[in-house]
């Protein structure tokens, strides 16, 4: 798993990369809890069952004042371009199946290397169907 931080503030994680290889465990934590996007992955072993249940209602407030993206290559690949807070270029990285990439701050952009690429992309909801993006270069 690659974090990727901010180098105007060191300490802030603004993206992760994971790949299929960096799961090792039963679960492995991806992202942390003080994070708005959760995400854990799951390497398991035939017949693993779940037991049948479903989850309590809890009261929890969660804010975040801007958009967190995820994205799953599920089959195909990608190149993903993270930048720093301020729109300044971090690295570059490829993805492939099995691959995610998480931004909580900076930026990022995407480019498809392969046809018929299949990708699911998570974000906090609910959308509200306005721009919520600022564009650089």
């Amino acid at each position: 798993m690659k974090k990727i931080f901010s180098k105007i503030y060191p300490n802030r994680l603004l993206h992760i990369l994971v790949k299929p290889l960096d799961l090792k465990n039963n679960i492995n934590e991806i992202t942390d809890h003080s994070k708005f996007l959760q995400c854990i992955g799951l390497k398991l072993q035939k017949g693993k069952k779940f037991d049948s249940h479903k989850h309590k209602k809890i009261f929890q407030l969660r804010m975040t004042s801007r958009t967190q993206e995820s994205w799953c290559v599920i089959r195909g690949a990608a190149s993903v371009f993270f930048y720093d807070i301020d729109g300044s270029f971090l690295c570059k990285q490829k993805l492939t199946s099995g691959c995610a990439s998480f931004t909580f701050e900076g930026g990022h952009s995407y480019e498809i290397l392969s046809n018929n690429t299949l990708i699911y992309e998570y974000k906090n909801g609910p959308y509200k169907k306005i721009n919520d993006k600022h564009y650089f270069k």
